[in-house]
């Protein structure tokens, strides 16, 4: 199924007038210079041709003959390839000698010296009085070592020279010989014949698929979704590619197109280790279009542009509520078939996370149900919560270091898509791994407590549990859910030990104790319960009225809660204590105009209004 979709996709792209996708035989590769010739075969000139459109220059992206699969062996490629191979010379390779020579009898045996072709004439006589020993400035720089080249003949000055037509002739013709040899290989035509997975045709089998390059973590040649390079992975005598048949046309199809998706910018994000590419089949290229850039903005939405955020909150708000997609966007049409792809580096093959695919009015439906399911007050983020963001919040924090998705469960990362997309249940490893991030690090953010409340809400949703009452967005002060009580409870006894000692707590309680009190609050609470007469001993003499409403706050928390503290808490009731505190604290620490810092005392308030000294 994903390779036959890759391969529909190729066939689409290809049909359109102003599509970059390689035609069949092409690839594109990253070249830094090229090797002008004259009609005698001299190297009259070197010219760098990368780009520098950017702040720094970077190979171009060039259409040239397909890139040989590379493992051990030696195989040139035709009319271009790194210096090793072109000049005999480079940094990296020890065999430089035998690539070069193998590149010179490749090409020498497959252009006749009788060609009419200037350019190709040009080629071989360059390869033939061509040495190492020439590679010298100030033609010749160390910079350009394994560095890939191609050539352009004089009399050019709008195309290389593997863009000639009598180049692009020859091409063809050396593939089908390739093509006629792999067959003969099998014993004949009749043998060698076998029905292709993605097209259902007969025809001959690839042994080799061209490598797949550009997914984070994979080696920089490429690897593979379908490869079969050990005797125990065949079967019935069958070799490589034969043991899942694709024909050559397929197999060039299907990593083309995902070559392309690789390469673009909009179309590709990367979540933990996983690269996502995704792409449409509508009814236009237009509808298509919108289709890819609506996911693109949703999976991946900007950070520092406030408009593009309302406008996608707005319109996943618009889709909770039922709305169209149409009268939404009038370029989307909600039936556009939508296919997401995760794939993962393997050593040198490639791992499938996931595989969703859907119509579009179905996963933004899907979308949405996930930004409504985090949505919590005071929400920590403009647009919906990013599948990326959500793994970051999840990993340690390192001292003097970002938190890094490479120290995701990776694992956990795919199965998080997944629940996005497809409206399913979210991991409940995700929940646990949280719980023990805050635990740990005592970190209770927006993020790793909008996750709690995304988790719980769905389950109470999809698995209709009624019996844990509705998980609150904001301060909810009708609950007598323990875990949320405590919660609220911890904060604001937290609230009292900051008001008490002010700008002088080394750590408060939070540091010290949130990991014992959200999992065995029996053992802690009495004991914070005593320190905290301490604290609104303190408080009563230098701010009596914000301790009257302390008090009322305290009294009016503590009558929710059972007679005894509960001795433990399960994982869910430690998310519920998360959010408790979140909100509870939040609704207490609002900053002044004109304060300083949130969180100090002096410049904050108490959501009950402080009782002034007349009224006392």
């Amino acid at each position: 199924m994903i390779l036959q979709a890759l391969n529909e996709y190729y066939n689409r792209l290809s049909e359109q007038q102003d599509s970059a996708v390689s035609e069949p035989g092409y690839s594109p590769e990253r070249i830094s210079y090229e090797i002008l010739l004259d009609e005698d075969g001299n190297a009259v000139q070197v010219n760098n041709i990368s780009d520098t459109s950017g702040k720094k220059p970077k190979p171009r992206v060039l259409q040239v003959p397909q890139a040989e699969k590379r493992t051990v062996g030696i195989k040139p490629n035709f009319l271009w390839d790194k210096t090793s191979y072109v000049l005999g010379v480079g940094l990296k390779s020890n065999r430089a000698d035998k690539e070069h020579e193998a590149f010179k009898e490749f090409h020498l045996k497959c252009i006749p010296e009788e060609t009419d072709d200037a350019g190709l004439l040009a080629f071989r006589r360059f390869l033939e009085k061509w040495t190492p020993e020439q590679f010298v400035a100030p033609k010749f720089l160390e910079e350009m070592k394994d560095t890939n080249l191609v050539f352009r003949f004089e009399e050019d000055k709008n195309s290389f020279l593997h863009e000639r037509k009598a180049a692009r002739e020859l091409r063809k013709s050396i593939r089908s010989a390739g093509s006629n040899e792999n067959t003969a290989k099998g014993g004949g035509r009749t043998q060698g014949e076998s029905t292709c997975l993605i097209t259902g045709q007969r025809t001959t089998p690839a042994r080799l698929h061209p490598s797949i390059k550009g997914v984070q973590g994979a080696q920089p040649t490429g690897a593979s979704i379908v490869s079969f390079n050990q005797e125990s992975f065949t079967s019935y005598g069958k070799e490589q590619g034969e043991n899942a048949p694709v024909s050559e046309s397929a197999a060039f199809s299907y990593t083309t197109a995902l070559n392309h998706l690789l390469q673009s910018d909009r179309q590709k994000l990367r979540i933990g280790d996983s690269t996502v590419v995704f792409w449409a089949r509508a009814g236009s290229s237009e509808q298509a279009q919108a289709a890819d850039d609506l996911f693109a903005d949703i999976l991946r939405p900007p950070v520092d542009d406030d408009q593009a955020s309302g406008r996608i909150r707005e319109f996943l708000e618009g889709v909770r509520k039922g709305i169209p997609l149409e009268k939404l966007n009038p370029n989307l049409d909600p039936g556009t078939q939508m296919y997401v792809l995760g794939i993962s580096p393997n050593v040198s093959r490639l791992s499938i996370r996931f595989w969703v695919v859907d119509r579009l009015d179905a996963l933004t439906r899907h979308l949405a149900d996930h930004a409504n399911d985090m949505y919590v007050e005071p929400c920590p983020w403009k647009a919906a919560p990013s599948a990326y963001r959500l793994v970051l919040a999840t990993v340690p924090n390192r001292e003097g270091a970002k938190p890094s998705s490479d120290d995701a469960f990776q694992n956990l990362v795919g199965e998080l898509v997944r629940a996005i997309l497809t409206g399913g249940l979210y991991p409940r490893s995700l929940l646990a791994n949280t719980v023990m991030r805050i635990r740990s690090d005592g970190r209770i953010s927006g993020d790793r407590v909008a996750i709690c409340k995304g988790i719980l809400t769905r389950e109470k949703r999809l698995l209709q549990h009624h019996a844990q009452g509705v998980i609150p967005v904001s301060l909810d002060k009708e609950t007598v859910q323990p875990g949320y009580l405590l919660g609220r409870l911890f904060a604001v006894l937290e609230y009292a030990q900051r008001a008490a000692l002010g700008g002088n707590v080394n750590a408060t309680i939070r540091d010290r104790f949130y990991g014992a009190a959200s999992a065995t609050p029996a053992s802690i609470f009495p004991v914070l319960l005593r320190n905290t007469q301490n604290h609104m001993a303190k408080v009563r003499k230098e701010r009596p009225g914000l301790a009257v409403n302390l008090e009322k706050l305290l009294q009016e928390i503590i009558d929710g809660l059972p007679a005894r503290f509960p001795r433990s808490l399960n994982i869910e009731d430690q998310g519920r204590f998360a959010i408790g505190y979140y909100h509870q604290n939040a609704a207490m620490y609002k900053k002044s105009e004109g304060a300083g810092n949130v969180g100090d005392v002096d410049d904050i308030q108490i959501e009950h209004e402080e009782t002034s000294g007349e009224q006392q």
